[in-house]
């Protein structure tokens, strides 16, 4: 497992800070940890967070000057052994899944063969919502793997299903995925 790259695409939801701690558990197996935010992330959270936490340049946009001559999501992509979401919200899930490509996140996503771990963390009515339950099972049965969320309080201060999953239990299942 040590010196495995690990691709984690951190979205716009409130459980956003946990993404630090699974960057922190993730270091502490051995893995790298490269970070890729989407635009609305960085409404919630400041790259530089996450870069310090990881020690790597944090990606944000599809279309940032490259360090290097390369395509960059080609060639993140093809660093990658994983590519894992958390959070993952209702939009990143249906963007995948209809194949869309609008961002660094979604390009790097499409142009590996990493596995690609998913973990949803939204609202109790979005996470149970019909299309994001379809887009979900689509996902799955292309191979995508997932960890549901957990019943917990959410950010509406309701209880309900869509918290993130625990970090152990994100921890373990990428161990087990690599």
């Amino acid at each position: 497992m040590k010196g495995k790259n690990i691709i984690l695409g951190v979205t716009a939801s409130i459980a956003i800070y946990k993404a630090c701690e699974i960057i922190r558990r993730l270091k502490e197996q051995g893995f790298s940890v490269t970070v890729v935010m989407t635009d609305e992330a960085e409404e919630l959270i400041k790259p530089i967070v996450f870069q310090s936490l990881s020690g790597h340049k944090v990606y944000r946009g599809l279309f940032d000057e490259p360090q290097g001559w390369e395509i960059e999501h080609v060639s993140l992509a093809g660093g990658a052994d994983l590519v894992l979401i958390a959070p993952a919200t209702a939009n990143i899930i249906a963007k995948i899944a209809s194949g869309i490509c609008d961002d660094l996140l979604t390009c790097i996503i499409v142009a590996s063969k990493a596995p690609v771990l998913i973990c949803p963390a939204m609202h109790e009515n979005m996470y149970q919502n019909r299309i994001v339950q379809e887009n979900i099972r689509r996902l799955q049965s292309l191979g995508y793997k997932f960890i549901g969320p957990r019943k917990g309080r959410l950010a509406s201060g309701k209880i309900g299903i869509g918290c993130l999953a625990e970090v152990e239990a994100i921890v373990k299942e990428v161990k087990k995925i690599l």
